[in-house]
């Protein structure tokens, strides 16, 4: 499965996943707790600078990111339509901040150490006869098929790109949903057999 980690080395890759994974879940959640439109453009030029420190290790994701933005715009607009233009700025960029967070975290940490992470996080629930790893693994799945969409959506694009000259648009949906199903079935095999040992 394809991967938005990137194998550019940064100053983000030194820091443990734990860490990493703490502080974006408090910055997170600090977001949406904060109302200000003037923190929040302090927050995103915050986020700005940690993106840009990054470096070549934020390529993989430039599309992701893309995408994120323009979403953020269309809200922003219609918040600004309705004539609320504080809820514009602060829903837009506590989008942007928080894809942001999430994405550095996510270019920067290898996907098996999130799932080493998540099964740490979850061992003492073991004791009570919760099923740790397992779930664990399923929401290093998840992750991991996050990142596959976002992945697959690029390399299709790109084709298309070359064949066409032109963005690919929603015509990507059937032969990447085809394609997700198909990825899908093939993990899904590998692990029934695994686990059904």
């Amino acid at each position: 499965m394809g991967s938005l980690y990137s194998e550019h080395l940064t100053w983000l890759h030194r820091v443990s996943p734990a860490l990493k994974l703490v502080l974006m879940a408090v910055l997170s959640t600090a977001l949406f707790m904060l109302q200000s439109p003037a923190i929040m453009v302090g927050c995103a030029v915050a986020c700005g600078l940690l993106w840009l420190s990054l470096g070549k290790a934020t390529r993989i994701a430039r599309r992701l990111i893309i995408s994120v933005l323009i979403a953020a715009l269309l809200i922003a607009g219609f918040h600004a339509f309705m004539g609320n233009y504080a809820l514009a700025t602060t829903s837009a960029l506590r989008l942007a901040c928080a894809s942001t967070l999430g994405v550095a975290l996510t270019v920067t940490t290898h996907p098996s150490r999130i799932l080493e992470l998540l099964e740490a996080l979850l061992a003492p629930l073991a004791r009570l006869g919760f099923p740790s790893q397992r779930f664990a693994l399923q929401l290093a799945l998840m992750i991991r098929f996050i990142e596959h969409f976002f992945v697959q959506w690029k390399r299709l694009d790109d084709a298309y790109r070359l064949r066409t000259g032109k963005p690919g648009g929603f015509r990507l949906l059937a032969p990447l949903s085809i394609q997700m199903l198909q990825t899908a079935k093939r993990v899904g095999d590998a692990l029934f057999a695994r686990l059904g040992q």
